[in-house]
């Protein structure tokens, strides 16, 4: 999957505004519970993990991506490329931002709720979000491209009901003024609100919230929070 070469575009996006005003909602929810051990799954570069760090709060995250893990290093955060059944630590909350959940196939969905009841302490919380399908066939979809001194890049995404396929090529110069193409793909799952309520609840999760997000629409609800509880 093209999440490494995601990670080199990501800089370029201007999402700044969306993960400040996604992560505000995650750390809202830390505060009040007044949560202190928190797990993050799929940290990324660790933009979550800083957001906890200067709140004091103690954390740990896990993606499976080394080049990813290896920025949250150089950031000085606690964080390793493993995957979540090798965390043999337990939690007050786990969460999973930004469309963590659409990234895993249907068939691995269980196995991944499952790892996340694991790493929790009783009564612990799991709260993630998810595209709903308005923000798959509304939102997501389309074509962007950036064109840099040194870089060119294309997105293309396209949403057939079930998978939003997102092609993603960069080319980039090279000193002697020639150009390196580099190509891959995301695929991300959409997943049902009745879907995934029903699988929380088989993996022993009470499902205490769903709340409507609008992220990046006024019109509808582009995401989907969910706050569940060991």
């Amino acid at each position: 999957m093209g999440l490494e070469l995601y990670s080199k575009i990501e800089p370029f996006l201007d999402f700044e505004d969306e993960v400040y005003t996604l992560h505000k909602q995650f750390m809202e929810f830390v505060m009040v519970n007044e949560l202190d051990n928190i797990i993050d799954i799929g940290c990324g570069q660790g933009y979550f993990l800083e957001n906890l760090k200067i709140n004091g709060k103690k954390a740990f995250g896990t993606d499976l991506s080394v080049e990813q893990i290896k920025v949250c290093q150089e950031k000085g955060l606690d964080a390793k490329a493993i995957p979540l059944n090798e965390v043999s630590e337990k939690f007050d909350c786990s969460t999973a931002i930004f469309d963590v959940l659409n990234y895993i196939p249907k068939e691995h969905l269980e196995t991944f709720i499952k790892e996340s009841y694991d790493v929790l302490n009783d009564g612990g919380y799991f709260v993630f979000d998810v595209n709903s399908y308005f923000g798959f066939d509304e939102i997501a979809q389309g074509c962007i491209t950036i064109d840099l001194e040194d870089r060119f890049i294309a997105i293309d995404a396209n949403f057939d009901e079930k998978n939003l396929q997102t092609d993603l090529t960069v080319f980039t110069q090279n000193d002697n003024g020639t150009f390196t193409k580099e190509s891959d793909s995301i695929v991300q799952e959409y997943h049902s609100k009745e879907y995934l309520e029903k699988l929380l609840k088989k993996c022993g999760f009470e499902v205490q919230e769903i709340r409507d997000f609008n992220l990046h629409s006024d019109e509808d609800a582009d995401k989907l929070i969910f706050i569940c509880k060991k």
